[in-house]
């Protein structure tokens, strides 16, 4: 009787195990389709209430970046223009004779560039400013000496939102009464204010804005926005200890922090003499290069995450006269642009040898035709009487205002 008891109650336990079982596996696929005891799936009501937090939590989020535009807008400030017109320049006697470049150790390359003979007078019509172009002089200071061996002339038209900028090469010759007569020495001779003034005798308008940039400044900047993708052309090594300046990039793609971008800008030559075949253009070159990634990065963002941080680190380590509020500006006008709307060029130029030192002489010509095309904010044309170019064409000067200087006034790169 006991046994039969015992194997009855076997069967009762084994019932309820599978009993619980199956009500274990059904819990579970309640749980999964969300109807579990005293659940059940959520109203029509529910979820409608649910999207509206969504939304509105979205309506905020957009809100705020509306007022942050709203917030910049308002704060973000046209720069002053120059309304000054066309440069008057003042011209030597007109029958005074070109200065012959012939003592011992004057040389030079063949030139093709054009004699500019002192010019007439400029016309006493007052040249019209286009609305809503700007010019701006961006120079780049290395952190040490006072040398400016990047100078860019920009001008922005926020009517069709272009900016085209166009490169000084560094040993352009300026008309000055120092020895080293290049436009990369204005700045360690004159201050911003003398190299502001040389830049507009070589453009023949005054220039609104200008920006002094060092080599912390710009390094900060490209590590705000990430770094920049870049293609390196060539292997660049090359060791400044005075400037604490170490060069060690291989060519290629690659994604570049802010210390090795300024490696790629300021590169002319390894330590063993050798470098970009074509010389300082082929600096410029990879400047403008560079400037386009560098553009292109910024404008497939979108948008400038942390412009405040960019723009505290301008106005705290940059020599310039544009206010907080401007770069505010530019920046806005810049996210407006195309990569097809921001356009590099370089001041044409033949390269000549004076008293065996490398010199820029302009191409005269060509340089008005470049000056009005891509950079005169006036409804004038300047022309050669607006300028101040001191040429040379491997035997003698001239000069668009008759001023010549004696060839012994030229550093003797020969004597050292």
């Amino acid at each position: 009787m006991s046994n039969f008891s015992h194997k009855g109650g076997a069967h009762e336990n084994a019932a309820k195990k599978k009993e619980t079982k199956e009500e274990s596996f059904a819990h579970r696929m309640e749980t999964l389709s969300g109807e579990t005891d005293g659940r059940k799936k959520p109203s029509k009501k529910q979820k409608t209430r649910t999207l509206t937090v969504v939304l509105i939590v979205i309506a905020g989020v957009l809100a705020l970046l509306l007022l942050l535009l709203l917030a910049y807008s308002i704060w973000s400030t046209a720069p002053e223009t120059d309304d000054s017109g066309l440069k008057t320049q003042t011209t030597a006697t007109p029958d005074m004779p070109t200065a012959s470049a012939t003592p011992a150790g004057a040389t030079a390359q063949p030139s093709a560039t054009p004699t500019a003979s002192p010019t007439p007078k400029p016309t006493d019509e007052p040249a019209g400013r286009k609305d809503n172009v700007y010019t701006l002089l961006v120079v780049g200071r290395d952190r040490v000496g006072l040398n400016t061996d990047t100078i860019m002339v920009a001008r922005f038209d926020c009517n069709d939102h272009t900016a085209n900028i166009v490169s000084i090469p560094r040993d352009t010759l300026v008309n000055v009464p120092w020895a080293v007569k290049k436009a990369n020495s204005v700045y360690g001779s004159a201050g911003i204010d003398g190299l502001v003034t040389e830049i507009e005798d070589l453009v023949g308008f005054g220039i609104d804005s200008y920006a002094v940039v060092n080599t912390y400044v710009f390094q900060q900047i490209i590590d705000c926005i990430g770094g920049v993708y870049f293609d390196v052309p060539i292997y660049m090594y090359y060791d400044d200890p005075e400037q604490d300046l170490h060069i060690s990039l291989a060519p290629g793609y690659q994604l570049l922090n802010g210390y090795q971008c300024e490696q790629v800008v300021r590169f002319r030559q390894n330590n063993d003499g050798t470098g970009y075949p074509n010389g300082d253009l082929g600096r410029i070159e990879t400047q403008h290069a560079f400037f386009a990634a560098l553009a292109r990065q910024v404008l497939q963002l979108g948008n400038i995450s942390n412009l405040p941080q960019i723009i505290s680190l301008v106005i705290d380590n940059t020599d310039t006269n544009l206010s907080s509020g401007n770069i505010a500006f530019y920046a806005q006008e810049f996210l407006k642009m195309g990569m097809d709307d921001i356009s590099f060029y370089t001041l044409p130029y033949d390269t000549v040898y004076i008293r065996g030192g490398s010199y820029v002489s302009i191409q005269l010509e060509a340089w008005l035709d470049m000056i009005n095309t891509y950079l005169n904010p006036f409804n004038m044309d300047v022309t050669a009487a607006n300028l101040d170019v001191l040429c040379f064409d491997g035997a003698n000067f001239s000069s668009t205002t008759g001023n010549i200087p004696d060839i012994y006034s030229f550093y003797d790169y020969f004597a050292g």
